[in-house]
């Protein structure tokens, strides 16, 4: 319990960190591209992947049960992919890099007693180094959500043109035909709180990392595993409470 609370507290502040972090446009920025940039990559390549992969599920399955319901897959591989499965996949990416390079970062700083250096000098390390990097987390998870979306459906029309019969424009249709801003928006928000979560977990230990080099990669470790649990568990409560919105 009082790691819990520890953790809660740190996250307050860490949220009016943030918000301070807008007045300093240039350090947010500089985070954010080590978080989007960085993670961009592995985005594209999961994207593909889960447009491919949820693609070759769903046509054999549909197949089985008829030549007509095959025209539903663009239907369902479409609600799967921006509802869930790039969210989530958008935020199990940043939990396992930045979740692990945050605790790294600020436990190497705190380890050799730069932090310490930082609040000798009398300036809020909150402010200087965790704010920036939450913001960050907080602004890159929806646009690789985005990312992570976009390449989905490119993928899975890539694999309808190569075994399906669709025509683009058509395939588009049926994609679109039970997609809702009112659903797409939330889902695609909903990121931003998986972001907040990383940042802080992953600034909790670093910025409480001990032990040595060891402690290092303790944090790092925890940092992953934290934020990847915390991303799970608040994305089942999330869903609830879009769904109980929209109702």
């Amino acid at each position: 319990m009082e790691t819990i609370g520890r953790f809660s507290h740190f996250a307050l502040r860490a949220f009016w960190a943030a918000l301070a972090s807008l007045h300093r446009p240039r350090e947010c920025c500089r985070q954010f591209y080590r978080i989007y940039v960085g993670a961009l990559p592995l985005a594209g390549v999961t994207g593909l992947a889960l447009g491919l992969v949820i693609w070759m599920h769903l046509h054999q399955v549909l197949l089985n049960l008829g030549t007509g319901y095959v025209d539903l897959l663009p239907r369902a591989l479409g609600l799967a992919v921006t509802l869930e499965f790039a969210p989530i996949g958008a935020g199990l990416i940043v939990a396992g890099r930045s979740g692990a390079s945050l605790g790294a970062e600020l436990g190497s700083m705190k380890l050799s007693e730069q932090i310490d250096a930082i609040e000798v000098l009398g300036i809020s390390p909150m402010k200087l180094l965790v704010g920036p990097r939450v913001l960050a987390c907080i602004l890159a998870l929806p646009l690789l959500t985005v990312v992570i979306t976009a390449l989905a459906v490119a993928g899975s029309f890539l694999a309808e043109v190569l075994g399906g019969s669709m025509s683009w424009q058509g395939y588009q249709n049926e994609l679109l035909r039970d997609l809702r801003l009112a659903d797409v928006i939330p889902a695609i928000l909903k990121t931003s709180v998986f972001g907040f979560l990383v940042g802080v977990t992953g600034c909790y230990f670093g910025v409480h990392a001990d032990g040595g080099t060891e402690g290092v990669g303790r944090a790092a470790t925890r940092g992953v595993v934290v934020s990847i649990f915390l991303v799970a568990v608040s994305n089942v409560f999330l869903v609830r409470i879009i769904q109980l919105i929209g109702a």
